[in-house]
């Protein structure tokens, strides 16, 4: 997959972790992607390095580990995660991984309305 190729990405309907990840860093640094979309549905693969910028997002999330570990702040909580894990973010809410390891990669499932599906 080389680069430029977003809007084709996005039309997939399977994409590898490998080719994913040959996409990162994007341009400017940004260790993110958009990789499939379908509807509300956008997928993106994240590998932040040293921290985790993030803010809160205007859509629920789900983000699913394909490696790496480490603790995931969500709102109040502080969790352990590692490879396999599942976790959801509802819209709004503070959230980032800390203290990760350098070779953390997660699939990222935005979806739903804005302000997620509680707010509907």
């Amino acid at each position: 997959m080389k680069m430029g190729d977003e809007h084709e990405t996005l039309e997939k309907r399977r994409v590898t972790v490998e080719e994913a990840l040959q996409r990162l860093p994007r341009p400017g640094g940004e260790r993110f992607v958009p990789v499939l979309a379908h509807g509300s549905l956008l997928v993106e693969i994240y590998a932040p390095r040293g921290h985790d910028p993030q803010t809160p997002h205007t859509r629920d999330e789900v983000y699913i580990v394909i490696a790496g570990e480490g603790i995931f702040v969500n709102g109040p909580r502080r969790e352990r995660f590692g490879p396999g894990d599942v976790l959801f973010v509802p819209a709004g809410v503070v959230h980032r991984f800390e203290d990760f390891t350098d070779d953390l990669a997660v699939w990222v499932f935005f979806y739903g309305p804005e302000g997620g599906e509680a707010g509907s």
